[in-house]
């Protein structure tokens, strides 16, 4: 994940506490989950705030990559 150019949090799913297939039951008890929906975790490293007129940036590698401007 990057804010404005600068990587607050790179990690791996396999450093995860908790599965994939986990996740997606617990997010999928809480809401309907649709085909292209995406399931953002983080790392305690970098949480930092974000604010108006940031620019988040997150990828998986060979995947693709998604920007969101912060409103």
């Amino acid at each position: 994940m990057k804010v404005n150019d600068e990587t607050r949090q790179q990690s791996s799913t396999r450093n995860l506490l908790v599965g994939i297939p986990e996740l997606i039951s617990l997010a999928s008890h809480w809401y309907t989950l649709y085909p292209g929906d995406i399931i953002m975790t983080g790392t305690p490293d970098g949480v930092a705030p974000v604010n108006c007129g940031d620019v988040m940036e997150a990828w998986i590698d060979r995947i693709g990559t998604m920007r969101v401007s912060v409103s």
